[in-house]
C-alpha cells in the first residue's frame, strides 16, 4: 500500500531527495512498514531501503540496505548505516544483526514484492539504471505535454512525444527519469511491456492503450 511522498532540495542544490514510504500485509496477515528513497546528482549512485516488522516485538527490528545497479537490473546489500524510521520497525539493526535474524527472508520478500508493486519504486529504478529515454523536441521544451508513450521492443529505449508528429532529427536523447521529474502522471504507465504503448488526450487525461497483462 502506497503511503507518502517526500521531496526535497539537497543541502547543496544539487539534486532532489525522495523518499517513499508504504505499509504491507502478507498473506498470512503479517505485517511491515518500508521506506526506500534516492537523491539525484548522488554519488555513488545508489538507493535507500530500510524495511521494519514486529514493532513492540522482542524479534522486531528495522532493517537497512543499500540498492544498486546489477548487470540489467538491481540488488540489495545490507548496511549497518540506518536509512528511516518505519512505524512496523524496531531497533534498528546492523547489517550482521540482520544476516542473523530468523524473518530476514520474509523482509527481502517484502523489498522484492515492493519493488515490483510500488509505483514509485519503478521511477526510483529508471533512476538507478538510467533507462534511456527519447522525447520530441517540443515535449522536452515543455512547449507540448506528453500523449503519447512507447517502451521499445527491441532496445528498451522509452519514446515520449506531444501533440507533434515525432521528427527523429529533433529528437532529444536523455533518461527516463527526469521525464517523470517533470510529469509524475507518468508513473502510471511506468508497467508499459516492451512493445507496450499508451496514449491520451490531454495533460491529466487518463491513459489507454496497450498495457502488460
Amino acid at each position: 500500500m502506497e503511503g507518502a511522498l517526500t521531496e526535497a532540495p539537497t543541502a547543496a542544490v544539487t539534486g532532489m531527495d525522495r523518499r517513499a514510504f508504504g505499509e504491507f500485509v502478507g498473506p498470512r496477515g503479517e505485517l511491515a512498514s518500508y521506506a526506500f528513497g534516492w537523491t539525484t546528482g548522488s554519488d555513488p549512485h545508489v538507493a535507500r531501503l530500510s524495511v521494519g516488522i514486529g514493532a513492540g516485538n522482542p524479534g522486531g527490528g528495522t532493517f537497512h540496505a543499500v540498492v544498486f545497479e546489477n548487470g540489467n537490473g538491481h540488488a540489495f546489500s545490507l548496511t549497518d548505516d540506518p536509512f528511516e524510521r518505519v512505524p512496523e520497525g524496531g531497533p534498528d539493526l546492523t547489517a550482521d544483526q540482520a544476516r542473523a535474524h530468523p524473518d530476514l527472508p520474509f523482509v527481502w520478500a517484502v523489498a522484492d514484492l515492493v519493488f515490483q508493486r510500488d509505483r514509485r519504486a519503478w521511477w526510483m529504478l529508471h533512476w538507478l539504471l538510467r533507462t534511456p529515454g527519447v522525447q520530441t523536441a517540443e515535449v522536452f521544451e515543455r512547449q507540448e505535454p506528453i500523449l503519447h508513450v512507447r517502451h521499445d521492443a527491441g532496445d528498451g529505449v522509452w519514446h515520449l512525444s506531444g501533440a507533434s508528429r515525432a521528427d527523429r532529427g529533433t529528437a532529444k536523447a536523455g533518461h527516463l527519469n527526469h521525464a517523470i521529474d517533470e510529469d509524475p502522471s507518468l508513473l502510471a504507465v511506468l508497467d508499459l511491456a516492451p512493445g507496450g504503448s499508451a496514449t491520451r488526450t490531454g495533460a491529466g487525461s487518463p491513459w489507454s492503450g496497450r498495457f502488460p497483462a
